[in-house]
């Protein structure tokens, strides 16, 4: 600036340049300016969380659940065989492991020959009924006889043509034929009960063939439950409790570690919520959930409540709070919620795990209720 700018400029009241006055109302205006679109923000922030309040709710009170068994079977026996071992998957089908089948074929083979047995009982029956038909005709026919001889010795005692002792032995004969025949048809009717009152009924149909024929059915029952399948596709654990030569008693089996194969599903799982009671006042079936894994930070899976209990979790412990006592203090109660995973997307889920759940009930305030 040359020595007569200065001089200018120094000449100005106050010593500024010309517009300088221009560019202090300017940034007064944009600080105001700034200062208004602050409040219009806070002010939109609040009127959107006071519009969306109530339709949000999240817990971290959830954890992964999914379908486990300790999968053992109904029969005793020595285990022969583990095909699984420790965190293995496992397909709907596989053998887990197997019970030694020698004693359950011997009972099989046992039962089988028990029923041949039995049906040839039944035909002998039936065989020997028919017989006892053809005993009880012959023996009419000798009664018959009996009794034409009485009558005829009866009346030929009259004219003295035979003796008294004749006649006697004659009707001696013809009651001891008749009482034969009384007994044939006892007999004949004792067989044809244990024939069920029907000589021709076919000899599978008969109650001691099909008492022995359910007999066959468990033992074969039981030798196929000597083999120990996977009821569902899952992982095993706790292998190393079951050893081959252990005996397996049928009626503790589920009930101790080394009588069974725990099973835990890797496709049914599931997340068990427990929200407040307060929480839920919008909430209903099918909302929409969000589910953040504490394991995969940064991993957001979707799902859906599937149900909300009818009762809260205090309800279903083994002592439930009594709250009739004079020093009964409020506590807000938690509600389960069974929340569906709708695809995992290759999170490895393991039942147990935390998560935080967010659940959207859809609910919207409107402007109207301000005022």
């Amino acid at each position: 600036m040359s020595v007569q700018e200065s001089a200018k400029i120094a000449e100005i009241p106050g010593g500024r340049p010309a517009g300088a006055g221009t560019f202090h109302l300017s940034r007064t205006r944009l600080v105001q300016l700034l200062m208004a679109g602050s409040v219009v923000l806070v002010a939109a922030v609040a009127v959107y969380l006071w519009l969306t309040g109530g339709r949000y709710v999240s817990t971290d009170n959830a954890y992964v659940q999914a379908a486990k068994l300790e999968v053992a079977t109904d029969v005793s026996g020595l285990v022969s065989e583990v095909l699984v071992h420790e965190g293995q998957h496992v397909q709907k089908g596989d053998v887990l492991f197997r019970l030694d089948p020698r004693p359950f074929t011997i009972a099989l083979e046992n039962t089988k020959a028990q029923l041949d047995l039995t049906a040839l009982n039944l035909q002998s029956q039936e065989v020997d009924y028919k017989r006892m038909l053809s005993d009880i005709a012959s023996q009419e026919a000798q009664m018959g006889l009996a009794q034409l001889t009485y009558d005829r010795n009866a009346k030929a005692a009259k004219s003295g043509a035979v003796t008294v002792e004749a006649v006697d032995q004659a009707r001696a004969a013809l009651n001891s034929a008749e009482s034969q025949h009384q007994s044939l048809l006892q007999q004949a009717k004792v067989a044809l009960a244990k024939l069920n009152g029907n000589p021709d009924l076919p000899v599978t149909q008969h109650p001691n063939y099909l008492q022995m024929k359910a007999a066959v059915d468990e033992a074969q029952r039981q030798l196929d439950h000597t083999v120990i399948r996977a009821p569902f596709a899952g992982a095993v654990t706790q292998v190393d409790q079951l050893q081959p030569g252990t005996f397996l008693v049928a009626a503790n089996a589920a009930l101790t570690n080394t009588g069974a194969v725990a099973l835990v599903s890797t496709d049914n799982l599931w997340v068990d919520a427990n929200f407040k009671e307060t929480d839920l006042t919008f909430a209903k079936d099918g909302d929409p959930v969000q589910i953040s894994v504490d394991a995969f930070p940064g991993r957001t899976l979707t799902g859906r409540a599937e149900s909300i209990s009818p009762a809260s979790g205090a309800e279903f412990s083994i002592l439930p709070p009594q709250n009739a006592s004079g020093n009964w203090v409020k506590v807000v109660q938690r509600i389960p919620v069974r929340i569906a995973v709708d695809n995992p997307d290759g999170v490895a889920l393991r039942a147990g795990m935390s998560v935080t759940v967010t659940l959207d009930t859809g609910h919207r305030r409107r402007l109207s209720e301000i005022w």
